[in-house]
């Protein structure tokens, strides 16, 4: 009984890693590319860089069309003045 659990967790635990790496975009699954400043990342995508769920700290129009991506948000985190979740939000 103990060799069939230890098979079914081993069987139940690479089934959640092959599952993950299936999520990831084909641009995650590389190392996600850090950039050197806002002006860089803007070039690549236009409205900033946030993790899932993040909000826009501002008193203004809230960004929301940012690319939600954690990897690419947690190589350029330097770039979140406002530590909100989000690098380099731009409308």
């Amino acid at each position: 009984m103990r060799r069939s659990t230890t098979a079914l967790t081993a069987l139940a635990a690479s089934a959640l890693l092959v599952g993950a790496t299936a999520l990831a975009t084909p641009a995650e699954a590389k190392a996600a590319k850090h950039f050197k400043n806002c002006d860089a990342m803007h070039k690549v995508y236009p409205h900033g860089v946030g993790k899932p769920g993040a909000k826009d700290r501002t008193s203004g129009t809230p960004v929301t069309s940012f690319k939600r991506s954690t990897p690419l948000y947690n190589a350029n985190t330097g770039s979140d003045r406002d530590k909100d979740g989000i690098a380099c939000e731009a409308l």
